[in-house]
């Protein structure tokens, strides 16, 4: 270095050293006298605008005006995630700081000896979530900064179309297509049958079991019209849209390898749960079978359900409920995990998972490199009147407020309107069965 400019740099150095104490100072002015905020109350917002109940989280802190919320939806079992808030997480959290984000979420997961249930996570989830909306809100940030910041300024996503005949499903496709959608899932229907994500249509199949008068599914009438759609789409299209189709683990594994290899020529995008969780193992044989991409994750709440697949690169897209894995904490870390392997993220989206929940994923995917598609998030009618600041949608994407934290605030008095209400055969949010034409109940 010439000595010109060494003498240049000495010359700054107090100036330097000035600017670096002024900074300094003006974060002890800044923070001075204002103690880390403790959690005050925790309470559940329990509301059913549309057809799902969507359990929420808020926690409030003992600073006027700081608080949070987070996504506990399991709309299945509702009525037994907010008992879980109320009455073992929140007198194990009132007091505490509301700041320790990861050192929380630690106490809770351990609290209860035995973990990775879908109740239990769900919980978590919502105190998990409040606590980064709350964080957020003090840095006057969007999530997505807390976690780096954007590599994307907006993220695509998906919408399912269905029908019971393949010119009903191009129609309903290029609708999509029309809206701006660049990637579109189709789904078909069996005459008489209750295929996932389609009306069947008509009257149930005959049965053998006529003791069960329940909605019928036979995997191998759906198999041979499905592979037939999507070949008969893909080629009514062209190869411009992206393409995806669930199967919703309804076929045994051995079919599942088959129909991944029937569809290797119409490059899907990605082929969603073609298989359940219990039959993960199985992912090595249709790796070693076809080229079809794979996305599997909605049903896992486990580190040792996802862990393998990722590891050993099975799939090609992880789709974690982010609240039936415990929050952003534990799936950030997921996401993290699976760039490493080349593993894209494709979070689980649909109708039940909050608005407070598709912001979390929102500003996940803004700031996860190997993010790929997001399903759902695009919120409209009541659901978008009680939870204000929602991501909106155009030309295919999902765009985020730069609002703190998720950006959202909820109109509590609206949601109270909207009670939880009996529905699916008054199962409480439950799902009914659906069983073969002999009777064996069927995985769904």
């Amino acid at each position: 270095m010439r000595r010109r400019d060494l003498l240049s740099l000495a010359a700054m150095a107090p100036v330097l050293s000035a600017r670096r104490a002024a900074a300094q100072e003006r974060v002890e002015r800044a923070t001075r006298g204002m103690p880390s905020p403790k959690i005050k109350d925790i309470s559940v917002i329990a509301t059913q605008p549309g057809g799902v109940r969507l359990v929420v989280v808020k926690i409030t802190t003992d600073q006027a005006g700081l608080y949070g919320y987070g996504c506990a939806t399991f709309t299945q079992r509702a009525d037994l995630v907010v008992p879980a808030v109320e009455k073992y997480l929140k007198p194990f959290l009132v007091g505490k700081p509301a700041d320790r984000i990861e050192d929380t979420w630690q106490a809770c997961y351990n609290s209860s000896y035995w973990r990775n249930g879908p109740v239990l996570n769900n919980a978590i989830s919502g105190v998990d979530q409040a606590l980064w909306d709350i964080k957020g809100r003090q840095a006057g940030m969007p999530v997505y900064q807390l976690l780096g910041g954007k590599v994307r300024e907006a993220c695509a996503t998906y919408t399912s179309v269905g029908g019971n005949e393949v010119p009903q499903v191009v129609d309903a496709a290029k609708r999509a297509m029309e809206q701006g959608f660049r990637h579109v899932r189709l789904q078909f229907g069996v005459p008489g049958m209750a295929a996932y994500g389609a009306g069947g249509g008509g009257a149930n199949a005959p049965k053998v079991a006529a003791l069960h008068d329940r909605p019928v599914f036979e995997p191998k009438a759906y198999l041979l019209r499905a592979v037939k759609m999507l070949h008969e789409c893909r080629k009514a299209l062209g190869d411009e849209v992206e393409l995806l189709h669930d199967v919703h683990e309804r076929v045994s594994p051995r079919q599942a390898v088959q129909f991944a290899k029937d569809l290797e020529d119409v490059k899907l995008f990605y082929l969603e749960d073609v298989l359940s969780p219990e039959d993960n193992v199985y992912f090595r044989q249709i790796r070693e079978q076809c080229t079809t991409s794979l996305a599997m994750g909605e049903l896992f709440n486990s580190p040792h359900e996802w862990m393998p697949l990722i590891s050993e690169r099975l799939i090609d897209y992880i789709r974690i409920h982010i609240s039936q894995a415990g929050g952003l904490t534990p799936v950030r870390k997921v996401a993290l995990m699976a760039e490493q392997f080349g593993v894209k993220t494709a979070w689980h989206g649909p109708g039940d998972v909050s608005p407070i929940g598709h912001a979390c994923n929102l500003h996940l995917d803004l700031a996860s490199y190997n993010f790929g598609v997001q399903e759902g998030g695009i919120i409209r009618g009541v659901e978008a009147e009680i939870f204000k600041g929602c991501p909106t949608y155009k030309d295919g994407y999902l765009w985020a407020t730069d609002a703190p934290g998720w950006g959202i605030e909820v109109d509590e008095a609206l949601a109270a309107k909207s009670p939880f209400r009996p529905g699916r055969e008054n199962l409480n949010g439950g799902w009914s069965d659906v069983r073969r034409m002999d009777g064996t109940i069927i995985k769904q």
